[in-house]
C-alpha cells in the first residue's frame, strides 16, 4: 500500500509528535458528490459511499478520530453519521474554524496532530492549519493550490476512503488493520468466527 502514495505525502500525513490525532471531514463534495437533491419539504436524500463509510471506521479502529464539519444539516446526513459511529459530529456549521477550535481545545489536540479534507472556500481555514490537508479533485482551484494532496478519487466516489487510507498507512496501521481483516475472513471460510470477531457491521 505504501507504493500507492508517494513518500513525500506519506511523509507529511504522519504529522507531527505522537503523529496524527484526529481527522476532520467536510460532508458535501467529500462524503458526497456535491449533488443535493430536494423535494417540497427542503432536502430530503443524499448518496453515500460505502467504501468511504467503513474507511471512516478503519481510521478510528487504527486510533485516529474522524471529525465531521458540515455547513448544512438534514436527517439523511445525521442518520448516516450515526450509523458509522462517529462520535464528534457537526451541523449547520456556519464558522468551521471555530466549532475546530473549540473541540481542538477540550480534546487536547494540536493543529500538527489533525487531518483535514474539504473541497471548497469554508474548508480553507481548516486545511491550512492542519499538519495535512487532502482535497478530491473536483473541489474548488483554491483549495487545490493549498493542499497537500489531491485524491484521485472523487468526492462521493471514495476520496475519504483514500484519505482514510493514506492516514492509515502513513501512521504504519494499514497492515495490521487488513491482517486483522483477512483473518477475520480466513476463519470464516474455516467455519469458524475468530475470537471477538463482529458480525454484520454497518458500512
Amino acid at each position: 500500500m505504501a507504493g500507492r502514495f508517494p513518500p513525500q505525502v506519506l511523509l507529511r500525513a504522519q504529522g507531527a509528535g505522537l503523529g496524527v490525532r484526529a481527522a476532520l471531514f467536510d460532508v458535501d463534495g467529500v462524503l458526497t458528490d456535491g449533488t443535493l437533491f430536494y423535494g417540497e419539504s427542503g432536502e430530503q436524500l443524499k448518496a453515500f459511499s460505502v467504501l468511504d463509510g467503513h474507511g471512516l471506521k478503519l481510521l478510528r479502529e487504527g486510533g485516529i478520530e474522524p471529525v465531521v464539519i458540515s455547513g448544512r444539516d438534514s436527517a439523511a446526513l445525521r442518520r448516516r453519521i450515526g450509523e458509522l459511529g462517529v462520535v464528534h459530529a457537526h451541523y449547520g456549521v456556519g464558522d468551521k474554524l471555530a466549532v475546530a477550535e473549540a473541540l481542538r481545545a477540550a480534546q487536547g489536540w494540536a493543529w500538527d496532530e489533525l487531518a483535514a479534507i474539504g473541497d471548497d472556500w469554508p474548508d480553507l481555514p481548516l486545511l491550512q492549519r492542519a499538519a495535512f490537508a487532502a482535497a478530491p479533485p473536483q473541489a474548488h482551484p483554491e483549495v487545490l493550490a493549498r493542499v497537500h494532496h489531491v485524491t484521485t478519487a472523487r468526492g462521493g466516489h471514495g476520496a475519504a476512503r483514500e484519505f482514510c487510507d493514506l492516514l492509515l498507512t502513513a501512521s504504519g496501521r494499514y497492515a495490521a488493520l487488513l491482517a486483522a481483516q483477512c483473518g477475520a475472513v480466513e476463519h470464516a471460510v474455516d467455519g469458524a468466527a475468530p475470537p471477538g470477531a463482529r458480525q454484520g457491521p454497518v458500512r
